[in-house]
C-alpha cells in the first residue's frame, strides 16, 4: 500500500465513523437508545472474549444479569478479579469467572481451550469480542499483523476448537450460538488476499478494517458449514457502533478530542454498545437462525463482497492454514 493509499484509507475509516456518529447523535436527539428486554436466560453458558473492559465487560454483566454463567476470557490477569467481583456484586450471580486466554498467542489460546473442557460444561454463546484498534504496526506471538492476527485469527482458532463443545450443547429450538463484533468500518475495507498481513506500506486504518471485513466473510461461511452439517449452532456477526471505550488511544488527535469532550452525546456508552451482541446471543427471534449482520439490534446489509463465497472460501482456507485447523470444504 502506497502513502497515498494508507492517507485514502483513513480518510475512509474517519468517514465512516463519522455518519455512525451522526446517526447515534440523530437517534438520540429523538429519544435515544432504549435497554432491550431480555429473558432470562439460566442454565446457559457463555464465554466473552475481552470481558473485563469496555463492551465485553458489559456483555458479561449483562448475561450474567440473565442468569447465565459466564466465562471471561481475557489477557487482563491485574484487573480480572475485581471485574468479577464487580460483576457478581452488581448481578447476583455467582456463576461469573475469569480464564486467561491471550488471543495474540495461540498457544495461550490452545490453553484456554483445554482449561475450558476440563470443566465438563457445555457451551452454549461463544461472543468473539477481543480487539485492538489501528495500533502501530507490530505483531503476535505467531508472526502475524495484530489486528489481522488477534483480532481475526485469534477469534478464527477459538471457534474452531470449540465448536465440537457448541455442537454439543446445542439442540433442537435451542442452538448453541456463535457472535462476532465486527465494525462499520468493514464497509470501507478492502481484503488483500496476498497481503494479509498488511506488510507493504503498513496503514493501521486499513489493517484494522480488513480485521472486521475478515470477521464477517468468517462468519458467513462457518453458518453455511453448519447449517451443511444439520448442527444446532448458529453464526452471526454484530455491529455495535461507536463506543466511547479505551480503544482510540491510536486514532487521530481530533478524533480522541472529540471523545473527550462530547463522547457522552456522540458516542454509544458501552453497555449501548453491547445490546446487539446481547441480543444476538440470547434474543428468540434469532433461534435457529444464522449468517445475519446486526446493527442495534436489526437486521442490515454487510459489504456487498461479504456475500461472495468463493473469497468466504478462499479466506477460510487460508486461515486454516495459517492456524493449523483442519479445512473443512463444503
Amino acid at each position: 500500500m502506497s502513502p497515498l493509499s494508507a492517507a485514502r484509507a483513513a480518510l475512509r475509516v474517519y468517514a465512516v465513523g463519522a455518519a455512525v456518529i451522526l446517526a447515534q447523535l440523530l437517534r438520540r436527539c429523538r429519544g435515544g437508545f432504549l435497554e432491550p428486554v431480555f429473558p432470562p436466560r439460566p442454565d446457559r453458558v457463555a464465554i466473552v472474549t475481552g470481558g473485563t473492559d469496555g463492551i465485553g465487560y458489559s456483555t458479561a454483566k449483562h448475561l450474567a444479569r440473565l442468569g447465565m454463567h459466564v466465562i471471561i476470557a481475557g489477557n487482563n490477569d491485574s484487573k480480572a478479579k475485581q471485574v468479577v467481583s464487580k460483576i457478581k456484586e452488581e448481578t447476583l450471580n455467582d456463576k461469573v469467572e475469569f480464564l486467561y486466554c491471550d488471543l495474540a498467542s495461540m498457544t495461550s489460546i490452545r490453553q484456554f481451550v483445554q482449561k475450558f473442557k476440563m470443566k465438563k460444561i457445555p457451551l452454549h454463546v461463544l461472543i468473539n469480542n477481543a480487539g485492538v484498534m489501528m495500533v502501530p504496526q507490530r505483531k503476535t506471538r505467531d508472526g502475524f499483523e495484530e489486528h489481522f492476527g488477534l483480532n481475526y485469527l485469534g477469534h478464527f482458532l477459538l471457534t474452531n476448537l470449540l465448536l465440537d463443545t457448541l455442537k454439543e450443547s446445542g439442540s433442537p429450538g435451542h442452538s448453541a450460538r456463535v457472535v462476532t463484533v465486527s465494525s462499520a468500518t468493514h464497509y470501507v475495507a478492502e481484503l488483500n488476499m496476498d497481503d494479509l498481513q498488511s506488510s507493504a506500506c503498513y496503514s493501521p486504518h486499513a489493517a484494522y478494517a480488513q480485521s472486521k471485513l475478515a470477521l464477517v466473510l468468517f462468519t458467513y461461511h462457518l453458518q453455511r458449514l453448519l447449517e451443511a452439517e444439520g448442527s444446532h449452532v448458529t453464526a452471526n456477526v454484530v455491529d455495535p457502533g461507536v463506543v466511547n471505550t479505551d480503544l482510540y488511544k491510536h486514532v487521530f488527535w481530533a478524533t480522541r478530542l472529540a471523545k473527550k469532550l462530547l463522547g457522552w452525546l456522540l458516542f454509544k456508552t458501552p453497555d449501548e454498545g453491547a445490546w446487539t451482541s446481547i441480543y444476538a446471543a440470547v434474543t428468540p427471534e434469532l433461534e435457529g437462525v444464522g449468517g445475519r449482520y446486526l446493527y442495534n439490534e436489526k437486521e442490515t446489509k454487510s459489504l456487498h463482497v461479504t456475500y461472495n463465497q468463493k473469497l468466504q472460501q478462499q479466506l477460510w482456507s487460508k486461515s486454516c492454514e495459517m492456524t493449523g485447523v483442519l479445512d473443512v470444504t463444503l
